[in-house]
């Protein structure tokens, strides 16, 4: 298993009891979350950071003040830092309380979100 099966459950624990509908996607060797066909946030194990991370998608204008706190680290799968992402590390999402606050963050941000443009099948002439 490439991702934390238990933090999977919690966030899933916390979608459902905020009455929002989601889907999940295994990528990466990991898995993601995706609110009205945007990414949400993601969970896979940092092998730089040697545990699970939530990957949070937040946008830039939270960013800013999120990226402060300690148990933040910028998301950079590249060594490039993307923009409106950060990873929380696990003493960053123990609580209940904790993981809700970021779920919330995530949902606020999640409408201003642009989706990502599905591909289109080309047609094979026959």
């Amino acid at each position: 298993m490439a991702y934390d099966e238990y933090l999977a459950d919690r966030i899933r624990q916390s979608l459902k009891e905020k009455k929002t509908h989601f889907e999940e996607m295994k990528m990466m060797g990991g898995l993601c979350f995706k609110v009205d066909d945007k990414m949400l946030c993601g969970i896979h194990i940092d092998k730089k950071f040697g545990d699970s991370l939530l990957m949070a998608r937040i946008g830039e204008e939270a960013y800013e003040t999120e990226i402060k706190k300690e148990n933040v680290l910028p998301m950079d799968f590249t060594g490039r830092p993307m923009k409106g992402y950060v990873f929380v590390t696990p003493l960053g999402m123990d609580s209940e309380e904790d993981l809700s606050y970021w779920v919330d963050k995530m949902l606020a941000f999640n409408p201003l979100a642009k989706a990502t443009k599905k591909k289109k099948l080309k047609k094979k002439n026959s």
